[in-house]
């Protein structure tokens, strides 16, 4: 039996703090979130639930316009 894999994928976030014009050291100051934390999710790792809704919180927007998860 092939175990389905879940990954991941933060690109919605990048493409949104683009398009809003935001750093990630701008938004990292104003959701209180540690520098390893945008470094887990460079590399497409997970991160806590209370994180993503800070950043949501700041962004005014949902999760699924923060994370997009991946199956393979």
């Amino acid at each position: 039996m092939k175990r389905e894999r879940i990954k991941v994928n933060y690109k919605p976030l990048w493409k949104m703090m683009i398009d809003k014009d935001i750093s990630k050291s701008e938004l990292r100051e104003k959701t209180g979130i540690a520098p390893s934390t945008f470094t887990k999710m460079s590399n497409q790792e997970y991160v806590a639930l209370d994180v993503l809704v800070r950043i949501c919180s700041v962004m005014d927007c949902g999760l699924d316009d923060v994370v997009e998860i991946e199956r393979t």
